[in-house]
């Protein structure tokens, strides 16, 4: 690794394939960037941190985390962490703090998309609003007031959860998470192309051409974003929200999304013009969202003196 001259922010982000790292300033600037595979159980993922941090040192003022699952970023323990289990309960926070004796924050992905957005993208001076990141299922960061909601339990914005039927009994399949998963939506459009494993350049390349065989399946999809961008606005109010994760990169993903969006206002025999309609985006920040939003609350962490750091 090139070696960082003087000291910056080191921050994390956690994902299902990898944890990207990165030397940052206090403007947001990118002094280094690189990942690493992420590791299958707790043990080599201590270890896969701690290498990333000592690669780092000695010229690192502070050091956050992004992170899926449940966040107390008091503490900076993860509960449940989404697609990496092993991280249930596992105070990152507490372990960096004592195996380097350097301040540390951690906060759910989700959150941090949002605040990244806040910070230095489309949300930035709006008053309220949201980000959809669409992956393994929906993220969710809700800005309420100029300032990230996190709620009672840190659990603020878990839209994966959300119920969207009412069937009995209840199945997984029909909660926002499975319904709005970009991971499932590609698997699926995927099959029905007949491919031998799942790539979503091939299938946009497809719904380019209005493919008969997954356009019904694209259509469904984007609908059912629509239909929790339109839960949320019942009961937040939001200005605007923006749609990250990697399938947000296409254009064609938000443009139907607003279609299907209108058609649900359209077809609401009227009682959706009730609700002043949202503007619906792209995210600014995807591949650096986490990185830049961890560094954000670590930020924001040291100016409320929530954090001690020498400076």
């Amino acid at each position: 690794m090139k070696a960082v001259n003087e000291k910056h922010y080191v921050s994390l982000d956690v994902g299902g394939t990898f944890i990207k790292h990165a030397a940052i300033d206090k403007s947001g600037q990118m002094i280094h960037s690189s990942k690493v595979p992420t590791p299958d159980n707790l043990t080599d993922f201590i270890a896969a941190i701690n290498e990333i941090v000592r690669s780092y040192l000695p010229n690192i003022r502070a050091i956050c985390f992004s992170c899926p699952g449940k966040i107390d970023t008091q503490s900076g323990t993860v509960y449940f962490g989404g697609a990496l289990v092993y991280l249930d309960k596992f105070s990152i926070k507490k372990h960096i703090e004592q195996e380097f004796e350097i301040p540390c924050t951690v906060i759910n992905d989700g959150k941090a998309a949002a605040l990244a957005e806040l910070w230095q993208g489309q949300l930035k001076e709006i008053k309220n609003g949201g980000v959809l990141t669409l992956g393994t299922g929906v993220g969710c960061g809700l800005v309420i007031n100029g300032a990230l909601l996190e709620g009672n339990h840190f659990q603020a914005g878990e839209v994966s959860f959300m119920l969207l039927s009412t069937k009995e009994p209840f199945e997984f399949t029909e909660i926002a998470g499975a319904k709005g998963s970009a991971v499932l939506f590609i698997e699926r459009a995927s099959q029905l192309l007949g491919l031998s494993e799942n790539d979503g350049k091939t299938v946009f390349k497809e719904l380019e051409k209005k493919n008969p065989l997954i356009q019904p399946v694209f259509e469904e999809y984007c609908r059912n974003i629509a239909l929790i961008i339109t839960n949320i606005q019942t009961v937040v109010d939001m200005e605007r929200i923006a749609i990250g994760g990697g399938i947000s990169e296409q254009p064609l993903m938000i443009e139907e999304i607003r279609r299907q969006y209108q058609l649900l206002r359209d077809t609401s025999m009227g009682f959706l013009e009730m609700l002043t309609p949202i503007k619906i985006v792209a995210c600014a920040f995807r591949n650096e969202a986490g990185l830049l939003g961890a560094l954000y609350h670590l930020l924001t962490q040291i100016e409320t003196h929530q954090i001690e750091q020498e400076i």
